[in-house]
């Protein structure tokens, strides 16, 4: 009677985060006799005891498969969905400073007001919609993200990929944030709406269709050219810095190669890289964010209007502060879920020196 090949316990980990091409680990014990024994009955095969915990998944992720976009898409929901409604009562207060900065002066005040207006459950109004527009984005983001830099890496070739890295990652992330906010667009402007107009709706359920019929089905993409200005150079710049910083970092204040670091080092390195590229993010893409704010709280409001009103100074100064520290924050955190993750189902961490490519075939060799 043969052994299983399937475990003896449940992976926690969902079958379709696998490979289907990786072999499974254990053997059969018909192989395992396969090799005579010595006298004292024990085989003289090392390889016979070999075998797994019943706990170690019988399948592993093959880089770039299916199975690995499905990994980092499900890992971006995790860490964008998570990260943004973690901080909803700082982005309210952002918003209302936006919005209407002689009520809401400062940060401390921000979080005065609103207190003694509407409580402290008033801290977290909105989070439906932000939890659903942020994990729909996280997955395109992250999901398309490593798909096109693999795409355009694949075009460019491998001298010039290294060469030109950082091109592929701006372009990469560019074209994966152009998805991601389509997916966005219409929870920002409910959740716009429903922070910043206190009375207009309670959530996304009665907020959505409230929206509809005031300003149409097109209503809820009004804001989408401003949230591309705001979300694509954001983006461009979360994905190329930390992509950057996390290569410094390991080529010049860590000691020994990736490859030698613990796992809790290497999400160290992501969150601190992940940390200092927010930073960089919030200040690039802050006036885009007054845009976004203006436009779906105000109806029928141009981006003329927003900037006769706020003037330039006030569209990258405004709320600066505050979104610094929301944006560092959350874009450290942001990278170290989402590493954390791909480190759960067995993936390496993002940045760093790159997995070793396998050797292309002879034709491509002849024709290079």
């Amino acid at each position: 009677m043969a052994l299983s090949d399937k475990p003896s316990r449940q992976s926690l980990i969902p079958n379709f985060l696998y490979s289907s091409y990786s072999s499974t680990r254990t053997l059969p014990l018909k192989k395992m006799l396969q090799s005579p024994p010595t006298l004292d009955g024990v085989s003289s095969s090392p390889k016979s005891f070999v075998i797994p915990a019943p706990s170690e998944p019988s399948k592993k992720i093959e880089m770039y498969s299916p199975a690995f976009y499905a990994a980092c898409t499900f890992g971006g929901i995790l860490s964008c969905g998570l990260t943004h409604m973690a901080v909803t009562p700082l982005d309210l207060v952002k918003c209302n400073m936006q919005i209407d900065p002689a009520k809401y002066k400062s940060i401390s005040s921000g979080f005065g007001v609103l207190l003694k207006e509407q409580g402290a459950r008033g801290f977290f109004r909105g989070w439906v919609p932000t939890l659903l527009g942020y994990s729909a984005q996280g997955a395109c983001k992250f999901g398309f993200y490593e798909f096109f830099k693999k795409y355009y890496s694949d075009i460019a070739g491998p001298e010039y990929a290294a060469k030109y890295k950082t091109l592929i990652y701006l372009a990469g992330s560019a074209s994966a944030e152009v998805i991601a906010d389509i997916a966005l667009c219409p929870f920002e402007a409910v959740k716009v709406r429903v922070q910043t107009q206190p009375g207009f709706a309670r959530g996304l359920s009665d907020g959505l269709p409230k929206f509809v019929r005031s300003e149409g089905t097109l209503g809820l993409y009004k804001g989408l050219v401003p949230l591309w200005g705001r979300q694509i150079p954001y983006t461009m710049m979360k994905f190329a810095s930390f992509e950057t910083i996390v290569e410094m970092l390991y080529k010049y204040a860590i000691p020994r190669p990736k490859d030698q670091c613990s796992k809790s080092l290497q999400l160290g390195v992501s969150f601190a890289g992940g940390y200092v590229a927010g930073v960089f993010c919030a200040i690039v893409s802050h006036p885009a964010d007054n845009l976004v704010s203006f436009l779906n709280n105000a109806k029928g409001a141009t981006v003329g209007d927003a900037v006769k009103k706020l003037g330039l100074w006030g569209l990258f100064t405004r709320g600066l502060p505050l979104r610094i520290v929301m944006i560092g924050t959350l874009t450290g955190a942001q990278w170290g879920i989402y590493d954390a993750f791909k480190v759960f189902v067995g993936l390496p961490t993002t940045g760093g020196p790159a997995p070793a490519a396998p050797a292309p075939a002879a034709a491509e060799l002849a024709k290079a």
